[in-house]
């Protein structure tokens, strides 16, 4: 009677710890700033992160990447361009990323200190680069092992420039940002390899 009552209660312990740690991971895949920590709305003045509208005459909100843009292709850089970046915006940063990739979400470039412009240019430096999942420093496209993948670009907006040296890794950019985002948004765009 004992020992059935100990294997019930170890059953539902270990259930209870997986359902805990399948939240804590899916929270991380949503959130890559910690952007409701109290930190994060200091430079906004407690008024809230406003929103940067993110598009690309190359394609449309949740539409198809062109190959050109991706390791099939000529591996550039798309066009992006932002509406909505406050005027008290000293620097941009700029991250590509692939939540769907089978082990975890996949960082395919990383810039910093980007101007606050409205534009960024095809096949361009527009700032300082980090290093990719790619263990390159640049842009890595659209490059999907199967099926079709959603690839953010996500754009924040800073009240100061970041010190980092070139090559630096995500979380060390991001680490950086917390405190100091006043505004950000994204542009999600799909790929398949044929």
């Amino acid at each position: 009677m004992n020992r059935k009552n100990i294997i019930v209660v170890l059953v539902f312990l270990f259930a209870g710890t997986l359902l805990i740690s399948g939240c804590v991971q899916n929270e991380k895949a949503e959130s890559p700033v910690n952007k409701e920590s109290p930190e994060a709305s200091k430079g906004g003045e407690n008024m809230g992160i406003q929103n940067i509208k993110v598009f690309s005459s190359a394609f449309a909100s949740n539409g198809s990447i062109p190959e050109k843009y991706t390791c099939d292709g000529q591996n550039i850089n798309p066009p992006l361009e932002f509406e909505g970046i406050p005027e008290e915006a000293e620097s941009l940063v700029l991250i590509v990323d692939d939540p769907d990739s089978p082990m975890k979400t996949f960082t395919h470039w990383i810039v910093w200190n980007i101007e606050p412009v409205a534009k960024i240019e095809e096949d361009s430096i527009p700032g300082v680069e980090g290093k990719n999942d790619f263990k390159k420093i640049g842009y890595g496209g659209p490059c999907p092992p199967s099926g079709t993948h959603r690839y953010f670009f996500r754009v924040y907006a800073l009240d100061r420039q970041l010190e980092l040296k070139a090559g630096a890794g995500r979380k060390e950019v991001e680490n950086k940002m917390i405190g100091h985002i006043i505004a950000e948004g994204d542009l999600m765009g799909k790929y398949r390899r044929k």
